[in-house]
């Protein structure tokens, strides 16, 4: 794989020879390993010649490689496999689409036929696939027959590269029996740690339950204090995420619950149809203590005899607000976890034909670093 590949040659009669610092180094072998599949020949010699590419100023080549800015080949890889079975992302392009080699079409990885999943036809109701029939470098050659720059750069979203070869991410063991069982039958706590086994040490914070009983004016339900007790703060399947109860960072349950409730508060002035919710402390109102990644809100609704009887309520970012749940903490997360149980704001986290235990997990916060890197 260098200057003299004919797959190279090709690339570079339209798109311009490989730079002279090109050297980032991939291990073919354990990145096929991983992926349970050999590539295309030409999509490894133009990637080893040339690095992750910026083509046209609208299409990005990923490749394999290490990197300490916010782009993870891994985790792009394992989502869009998710997103799109039977096929393999190599690129993305600036308007949200995403390119593919369909597995399914040869079982010669240099027969794979590019496919696109554009993104303003799903948005609009059409079909979201455009299907090329030839491999990457005939296919990069007609989408520049059909107007796109001939020209490729070094991608600015894998700066900061490292020496070393990307090393995959570690294979998901095997579930176990408890594993399965739990994932059908029983109910409670002990159920869901038999799914999810929980950390060792659970991510607190510096404080205790009574200090944050004190700054929040109010005791918690018991049912969250035995979870938090076992998991701690940390994200369940990288969509919910509990805050940490004990400490003061913006983002920790108690300052964080002040500042969303004043900003609800802001919105229901001004946008009272949509923000129909009291706030805790206002009476009967709603408490935060996890969000999604997309904003929105996991809450009790503070009213009952004690906090044991506090209500669950989803408060959604992009959907109208829904009525209470009639299910515990415990029994939702879960419900959500085996995939019986959806609302917006917690909606589906995988297809009908997958195994929750396949993606599945908690991911445990790190507590904060000590002051002065002590």
């Amino acid at each position: 794989m260098n200057a003299s590949d004919p797959h190279v040659n090709a690339f570079a009669e339209i798109f311009g020879d490989p730079p002279a610092d090109y050297a980032v180094p991939v291990d073919w072998a354990a990145v096929e390993s991983w992926l349970g599949t050999s590539l295309p020949a030409d999509y490894k010699a133009i990637a080893a010649a040339y690095g992750p590419l910026d083509i046209g100023a609208w299409l990005w080549l990923h490749m394999p490689c290490v990197n300490r800015g916010w782009f993870d080949y891994g985790a792009w890889v394992q989502q869009t496999r998710r997103d799109a079975p039977g096929v393999l992302p190599f690129g993305a392009t600036r308007t949200a689409d995403t390119l593919y080699w369909d597995t399914t079409a040869s079982d010669d990885p240099d027969q794979w036929p590019v496919v696109m999943h554009c993104q303003d036809d799903e948005n609009a109701g059409r079909d979201s696939w455009r299907r090329f029939a030839s491999p990457l470098v005939p296919t990069l050659a007609r989408l520049v027959a059909d107007g796109m720059r001939p020209v490729a750069a070094r991608s600015g979203m894998q700066t900061d590269l490292e020496r070393t070869p990307w090393t995959p991410p570690p294979r998901r063991p095997e579930p176990t029996a408890q594993q399965r069982a739990a994932l059908t039958t029983g109910s409670g706590l002990e159920t869901l740690i038999a799914l999810v086994p929980p950390p060792e040490t659970p991510t607190l914070g510096k404080h205790n339950w009574d200090w944050l009983y004190e700054r929040l004016g109010t005791r918690l339900p018991g049912e969250y204090v035995r979870l938090m007790e076992r998991y701690g703060a940390g994200s369940w399947c990288g969509w919910l995420r509990f805050n940490i109860p004990f400490d003061e960072d913006q983002h920790a349950l108690a300052p964080w619950a002040e500042w969303y409730a004043e900003t609800y508060q802001g919105q229901r002035a001004e946008f009272p149809e949509y923000h129909p919710l009291a706030v805790y402390p206002e009476p009967g109102g709603f408490l935060p203590f996890a969000d999604s990644i997309d904003g929105d809100q996991l809450c009790w609704l503070t009213e009952g005899a004690t906090p044991d009887d506090w209500p669950l309520i989803v408060v959604p970012r992009h959907a109208a607000q829904g009525p209470p749940l009639n299910t515990d903490l415990t029994k939702t997360l879960l419900e959500w976890l085996r995939g019986r149980f959806a609302t917006e704001g917690l909606p589906p986290l995988g297809r009908r034909d997958e195994n929750p235990l396949d993606y599945i997990e908690f991911e445990r916060y790190d507590a904060e670093p000590a002051a002065d890197g002590q």
